[in-house]
């Protein structure tokens, strides 16, 4: 046994003298990473090191401030961390664009061998070149064959952080294709476009064809990208017009479960000055009409907006459907209602786990997008299902009220929380937020759920003013610090909100346009984070 104990000593100092003799050359080692993907799938590839040892693939939100040594953990940064003994890698999951990547090698002690890749940009691995050139594609036409009537309805892709669009329609198609300035063939341009489509009179233009094109809008009005490609829009006068809103809800597309309190979005149409909502219990039996079904169950006016936001929970399973009609100053109809679209509530994926809070777990961002853009919800990126019961205004007492109708018939096994930020934002102190929290998690744990705490980011004040005019409180930091504080003491908690700080302790408007309201790009990085730490809380 002495001598076994000698032998191993020998080895582990011979082992030592090879990782740290700059004469081998292990310590100079630096991984040459080739990245290709596909979609969401990355396959990483690196230059082998001349030894026997396993690499770290880490995905980072963020560059650290300064260049970072192995001594030097990252966990402020760092969404996820993978291990191989091989020196490649596919890892499939839907990372948020600003996120970097880099590869290191690691002695079987989990000594460093060498150092760090240089860091990789998420977004140039890959790219295509329609990617990169951020325009909006035409999703309608209206060739010769098949042309349209006074009342063309145009629809075009989103672009992620696009606040509003500039449609601009032109006689001929433009000297400046795909440029960032309006053509000199301008008969008509609008910035009032905050959805995806746009309806137009046509009515009085004399000719049979024009052109359009559309790009997107920041906040401040400055374009992201450049014009959509010009596409032809050819025009029967003779025609019947068809006056009708498209949905624009995605849950359906997106194959996701419809949340708790559904929301509906459509495109709407020239001359509505609102709109009427009908849910119903069975496909409407006038399809294409101006009266309501006989199989409705609710219906509500719409006055500002094209979506609506259900205040009452729709947690009865069943297969519904829903439609929408404009409406003009006079209450009168104004067309006919749109294609009734069906769903399906079904409370099997709830069953596993359920997330409770307020607009940030309901969904939407970017000011303009509503939880009907599922690309604004962080359930479209988590792994595991899920079933949404958020509410977009909620506070913590409101979500503590809801519970036993809202949460409990779900039973799931794990219930994800975060919720507070509108409290605190309205002055209610930390103490009385980790109160109602509190009470949250006992009544999860009397029926036997799991609650799994989520630290509440940041905001930003100044963008909150700036967007919706409303003030926040002077010490709202302090407040929710008391508040993370407390979350992180739970048994079960994710802590997400080192990785939405900013050197002011500030929501960066890189994660939300508003300050509030996680967009595309937060979302992405709260479930991924959420992912990577899904199995600690769950086992």
């Amino acid at each position: 046994m002495r001598r076994f104990l000698v032998l191993i000593v020998i080895l582990m100092t011979l082992l030592f003298f090879i990782e740290s003799n700059d004469r081998i050359g292990l310590t100079e080692y630096k991984p040459l990473v080739d990245i290709t993907n596909i979609g969401d799938k990355y396959t990483l590839t690196w230059s082998p090191i001349s030894y026997f040892a396993y690499y770290e693939v880490e995905i980072l939100n963020q560059i650290p401030e300064k260049d970072q040594n192995f001594s030097i953990a990252l966990p402020l940064h760092r969404i996820i961390k993978y291990r191989t003994f091989e020196n490649s890698i596919t890892i499939n999951q839907n990372f948020p664009e600003s996120a970097y990547l880099r590869v290191s090698a690691h002695s079987l002690f989990h000594h460093p061998l060498g150092s760090y890749s240089d860091f990789i940009p998420i977004t140039k691995t890959g790219m295509n070149q329609d990617a990169m050139q951020t325009k909006p594609r035409s999703l309608i036409h209206y060739p010769t064959h098949a042309p349209a009537s006074n009342f063309p309805m145009l629809m075009w892709t989103t672009l992620p952080g696009a606040v509003y669009y500039e449609i601009e329609f032109l006689s001929s198609p433009p000297e400046n294709p795909n440029g960032l300035f309006p053509s000199r063939y301008q008969i008509f341009s609008s910035r009032e476009v905050f959805t995806n489509g746009y309806s137009i009179n046509l009515s009085t233009y004399p000719n049979d064809h024009l052109y359009w094109r559309v790009r997107a809008l920041d906040y401040t009005g400055d374009p992201i990208g450049v014009f959509s490609d010009a596409a032809e829009v050819r025009i029967d006068h003779t025609l019947p017009p068809n006056l009708k809103p498209l949905s624009n809800t995605g849950y359906k597309t997106a194959n996701m479960p419809v949340p708790l309190y559904p929301v509906f979005s459509w495109i709407p149409i020239t001359g509505a000055t609102s709109y009427e909502i009908e849910l119903t219990s069975a496909p409407p039996e006038n399809p294409n009409g101006v009266q309501p079904s006989r199989h409705r169950l609710r219906q509500q006016i719409v006055t500002m907006g094209s979506d609506y936001y259900d205040e009452t929970p729709l947690g009865t399973p069943g297969t519904y459907y829903w439609r929408v009609r404009g409406l003009d100053e006079n209450g009168t109809a104004v067309g006919v209602y749109s294609n009734a679209e069906s769903f399906v509530v079904d409370r099997s994926p709830g069953k596993y786990a359920a997330t409770l809070g307020d607009s940030i777990t309901h969904g939407g961002g970017a000011i303009s997008y509503s939880p009907a853009d599922v690309e604004y919800s962080f359930q479209t990126y988590l792994s595991f299902p899920t079933i949404n019961l958020g509410k977009s205004g909620d506070t913590s007492a409101s979500m503590l009220s809801r519970f036993d109708a809202d949460v409990l018939p779900y039973h799931p096994m794990f219930l994800i929380i975060m919720g507070g930020s509108n409290s605190l934002r309205g002055g209610v102190p930390g103490s009385q937020v980790i109160k109602e929290l509190s009470a949250i998690r006992d009544k999860c744990l009397v029926h036997g759920i799991r609650p799994i705490f989520l630290t509440l980011p940041p905001i930003n004040p100044q963008a909150i003013q700036q967007v919706f005019n409303e003030e926040t409180i002077p010490e709202w930091q302090k407040e929710f610090a008391v508040v993370n504080h407390f979350i992180r003491q739970q048994r079960y908690h994710i802590d997400l909100e080192p990785y939405f700080t900013d050197g002011n302790q500030t929501l960066p408007l890189r994660y939300a346009t508003d300050g509030l309201h996680l967009d595309i790009e937060g979302k992405k990085l709260m479930a991924q984070i959420i992912n990577a730490n899904w199995a600690s809380v769950t086992q």
